[in-house]
């Protein structure tokens, strides 16, 4: 694991961006919307061979994904490279990317969800912060620029990012106003998926972000239960809760929803947990920087400085 904390460059006009699938499948289609932002913006937009590669669910066999992701990886021109969608697929490439070409040249990692896998490993093993971000299949097909496509240029081209969120929710706050850490996490179900790996999130004094999609609630207790048990928890400065969307029960009620099952992993500590902040799944996806350090303070708004 490195200490030191390293920007990867801000783009500008004129660079060269990659896009890949480094899991499901994806169609030109889809892509298309997307790609026309992006050259608005000025950038030059790189396709992966085989980007639009189909193999079942995947968008392509593991072999072509990763011929993809080192490419963009490898290739010094390429400033940005921007996962295409999530699914399922990222962790199975991980050990066999070699992160030496992106070490001597390093760029944005840009997606969420999946991509967590990403996040986790290059911000623990290598200091580089990357962003949780919108995908190309998220971007609006009319080709307007909503709060998180504009959110992801804003980080992308000047690096800063400063949010105030009126509709929040506080548990364990008694006296909190500022909070200062680095931002570490992504997609609960990934982080859960990747702890005892050499891809591991740290955590320790560290605010950690969360969201999930899709999940039973039963399966929320346990990966919640399993971070406490591990260690993740129980020395973060903060909890920040993201979108918790369209959660599964089963015939017989688990009991609780999900925000009810984060109370209770975290009660019996008094680190500050933060809901609401409007970041994976669902509208708006606002763009986190991950591994920056981060100032949260809490008036009438909640505002968060990268």
């Amino acid at each position: 694991m490195s200490d030191r904390k390293l920007s990867p460059p801000l783009l500008e006009k004129g660079n060269k961006i990659g896009i890949v699938s480094t899991a499901r499948k994806i169609s030109p289609e889809e892509i298309a919307p997307a790609i026309n932002v992006f050259q608005r913006w000025g950038l030059q937009v790189v396709k992966g061979n085989n980007l639009h590669a189909q193999d079942n669910q995947f968008a392509g066999s593991d072999n072509q994904r990763l011929e993809d992701i080192q490419q963009m990886l490898d290739d010094p021109q390429i400033r940005a490279v921007i996962c295409a969608r999530g699914g399922y697929g990222t962790a199975r490439l991980i050990d066999d990317i070699d992160f030496s070409g992106f070490l001597r040249a390093p760029k944005w990692i840009a997606g969420y969800s999946d991509v967590t896998a990403l996040h986790s490993h290059i911000n623990t093993n290598f200091g580089i912060e990357t962003l949780h971000s919108a995908m190309p299949l998220n971007f609006p097909a009319d080709g307007s620029e909503n709060e998180s496509i504009l959110s992801f240029k804003k980080a992308l081209f000047q690096g800063q990012l400063d949010y105030e969120v009126s509709q929040f929710e506080v548990f364990n706050c008694t006296g909190f106003e500022t909070i200062t850490g680095e931002l570490t996490g992504g997609n609960l179900s990934m982080l859960y998926s990747l702890i005892g790996s050499p891809s591991d999130i740290q955590t320790k004094d560290k605010i950690l972000f969360i969201e999930d999609l899709d999940e039973y609630l039963y399966h929320v207790d346990r990966m919640m239960l399993n971070l406490m048990r591990s260690g993740k928890l129980n020395q973060i400065k903060a909890l920040l809760v993201g979108w918790m969307s369209n959660m599964n029960d089963n015939s017989i009620p688990f009991g609780k929803n999900a925000h009810e099952i984060i109370r209770e992993r975290m009660q019996k500590t008094n680190i500050p947990v933060i809901f609401g902040f409007p970041a994976g799944h669902l509208e708006p996806n606002l763009a986190l920087i991950l591994g920056r350090k981060i100032r949260i303070q809490r008036k009438n708004v909640l505002t968060l400085r990268f």
